[in-house]
């Protein structure tokens, strides 16, 4: 996906310039390059980049970590960790927030262009599974709904259920839907009762 808008979070100048410059040379946009975890987080909604890529020890109150954290959160843009820092320790933080990809520094052009690349088709497809689901999940819910003809008594009101057999209609929803029930008087028969 040539053209997409890559956030930088770095705050090594040098090495910041010199991500850019790799990036824009292999067809990407840089939307922005910010410092600081809270300088991120306030250029996202301006910025609308299509990922993110962040170093994991930033300066100020919040590291790599925590930034990434948040966009996940908040605003569902992939990121990848672009960092020197490979231990085991850090390794389990960064696993709880689901990176999209991690690169090592130093890093070369090649592992730039493999690791966007996955990041975005990644991204995508975990969008349309969210969307299948979803497409799944509305007809599911209709099916859920009474429709066609109920039998029902006149006198007792007990329905007749697919195998034939009469239930109190209570009983019926309940075996039917995600329902309960609170029985109380309407209006009119309390009026009847109070009498």
């Amino acid at each position: 996906m040539t053209n997409a808008r890559i956030m930088i979070v770095e705050d090594e100048w040098i090495i910041a310039e010199d991500t850019r410059n790799r990036l824009q040379d292999l067809g990407y946009t840089v939307s922005s390059l910010v410092s600081t975890g809270n300088e991120a987080i306030q250029k996202m909604e301006e910025d609308k980049p299509d990922l993110v890529m962040t170093d994991i020890v930033l300066e100020g109150e919040m590291d790599g970590i925590e930034v990434a954290k948040q966009i996940n959160a908040r605003f569902g843009i992939p990121f990848i960790y672009l960092t020197a820092y490979a231990d085991d320790k850090i390794l389990e933080r960064i696993k709880t927030t689901e990176p999209f990809g991690y690169i090592v520094k130093p890093f070369t052009n090649e592992d730039l262009k493999i690791a966007i690349e996955l990041a975005l088709y990644k991204h995508k497809a975990e969008g349309k599974r969210k969307k299948q689901i979803q497409d799944l999940s509305n007809p599911l819910a209709k099916t859920r709904a009474l429709t066609g003809l109920l039998h029902i008594c006149p006198s007792c009101k007990k329905i007749k259920d697919e195998e034939g057999d009469w239930k109190q209609i209570e009983d019926f929803i309940r075996d039917h839907f995600d329902a309960e029930f609170k029985h109380i008087d309407c209006p009119d028969c309390e009026k009847i009762r109070n009498r």
